[in-house]
């Protein structure tokens, strides 16, 4: 979902409703000591399609390309006109859920996969090698196989065009509040090289049920789509939580 286009001078107002309505793409004030910021994708304009949309000040924005290299760096105030191109960027491009939000996505009342966000860019910015593109990892619940309990973006989230949609019909929510009140109950396990695979890339283990309002999370081992689609077994919870690297999530929900 997008913003209507509007003309160069509104671009600043584009903005302003960008950050109002998609809160859940909002960098945390003051994370990792930057302003608010959100990721924008372009999908029709591949990797030179990726933006960071900051607000600097209350009567400032400031578009830049996610990759420097590319070269945009525009600063957008109320009442000014922008280049075209700029405008569309703002006009025509999706959010992207913040770095670090981990999201679930419901079925029945019930979360069955669960996705974690990475859109963290490198640093220093002028590092001489490709950068790394925004990513949302899927993880269903490890011998849930059931395809349709899986969403229908689930090789390729940001490519659907739809994330906003489902967050809007309650389809994907924000587990991040669920999991930073339950320490203790829920863990980031870094894969360990006797069973990753080229596509694996970590997992959640959550050791009890837990409920919330309109949904309730289950207990289980949560793995790279790719891992359960090339039939690799998880290994037992208990086993993954004594690995070297596991994580309480609450603890690292609460510093992002």
């Amino acid at each position: 979902m997008t913003v209507h286009a509007l003309p160069g001078t509104a671009s600043f107002a584009a903005c302003l409703q960008l950050f109002r309505r998609y809160p859940l793409a909002v960098t945390p004030h003051g994370a990792d000591g930057a302003y608010r910021s959100m990721i924008l994708m372009n999908r029709a304009a591949g990797a030179a399609g990726i933006f960071v949309l900051t607000q600097a000040r209350d009567d400032l924005f400031v578009l830049r390309s996610w990759d420097r290299r590319d070269g945009v760096n525009q600063e957008i105030r109320p009442g000014e006109p922008v280049p075209g191109i700029i405008c569309q960027a703002v006009t025509g491009s999706m959010p992207v859920p913040h770095d670090g939000a981990l999201l679930g996505w419901v079925t029945d009342s019930q979360v069955t996969v669960l996705l974690m966000v990475r859109c963290r860019q490198p640093i220093p910015w002028d590092v001489p090698v490709p950068v790394p593109v925004p990513d949302i990892q899927v993880m269903p619940l490890a011998g849930t196989s059931n395809l349709p309990h899986w969403p229908p973006f689930t090789a390729s989230p940001l490519d659907d065009g739809r994330l906003w949609e489902y967050v809007e019909r309650g389809q994907i929510v924000d587990i991040a509040p669920l999991v930073t009140q339950s320490a203790g109950r829920a863990f980031w396990v870094p894969s360990p090289d006797r069973w990753i695979t080229r596509h694996d890339k970590g997992c959640v283990v959550i050791t009890g049920n837990l409920p919330a309002e309109d949904y309730w999370l289950p207990a289980g081992v949560y793995l790279d789509h790719w891992t359960l689609r090339e039939g690799i077994p998880a290994p037992p919870a208990g086993q993954l939580l004594t690995l070297p690297g596991v994580v309480d999530l609450a603890r690292r929900i609460g510093r992002a």
